[in-house]
């Protein structure tokens, strides 16, 4: 099914873990996407967004009412003070799915596809939740600690623990890429050419594809929230049904 929800972005809801990890800091598993950019609304709560890319560690406060948007290769933390949740949107719907984020966890276990295969492992779907709860902090705790090792490095000066953490995310998502494309093909590509075919249309003095107008609403997941890698999540179908 196609969907015309704004931008080809899939939207969740996520409520941060409020559990602390070794160092002392409640919150998400450490990670970074190699296409997707990602933002935050926030709903609710206090905390703020641990970030390490090209220009450094920054730590950005969240508050209510805060947009904060990422880019590709943005190593981010979501930090929970108290009561965090925020709307996400993801570009490129369906490609974070796909497997383009890593977790970083220490360098030795980034480096061979099995060791990061079950350190990111949450078990199978009918675990029970405490079970997954339990595998979704220890794999947080360990991307804690290749987070901080990268931070410490980048505070130190020194870009080569951050290089090579992007050189081995690109070796593990390398082989499972290969239909990304299609995704953005089929997503914002679609919508960035249908917007441009309308409005060439306008400009010709065209309105007939206003009579195809439709309200469309999302419908959100069922069950018990999903275990993600910054806390649990509800995630919305915003494929096209239409409401006539």
């Amino acid at each position: 099914m196609t969907s015309s929800f704004p931008g080809g972005t899939s939207l969740s809801q996520l409520d941060v873990y409020d559990d602390a990890a070794a160092d002392g800091v409640c919150g998400g598993s450490p990670h970074m996407h190699l296409v997707s950019t990602e933002a935050y609304i926030v709903i609710s709560g206090e905390g703020s967004l641990q970030t390490i890319d090209g220009a450094g560690f920054r730590e950005t406060t969240l508050v209510p009412g805060s947009v904060v948007w990422f880019t590709p290769g943005t190593i981010h933390r979501a930090v929970n003070r108290g009561d965090l949740r925020v709307i996400v949107l993801m570009s490129d719907a369906g490609l974070p799915e796909a497997g383009d984020a890593v977790m970083t966890f220490p360098s030795e276990v980034v480096a061979h596809a099995a060791s990061y295969a079950a350190a990111a492992s949450l078990g199978d779907v009918s675990d029970a939740a405490d079970e997954r709860a339990a595998r979704a902090a220890r794999r947080r705790d360990l991307a804690v600690v290749g987070f901080e090792r990268l931070r410490d490095a980048v505070l130190d000066g020194d870009r080569g623990a951050l290089e090579a953490f992007h050189r081995a995310a690109l070796a593990l998502v390398r082989n499972r890429s290969a239909a990304w494309g299609d995704l953005v093909r089929q997503g914002p590509l679609a919508q960035a050419r249908n917007s441009l075919a309308l409005a060439s249309a306008v400009a010709e003095g065209s309105a007939a594809h206003l009579a195809d107008a439709r309200v469309h609403d999302a419908l959100a997941a069922s069950g018990e929230r999903s275990f993600g890698m910054c806390g649990r999540l509800r995630t919305y179908d915003v494929t096209d049904r239409g409401n006539s």
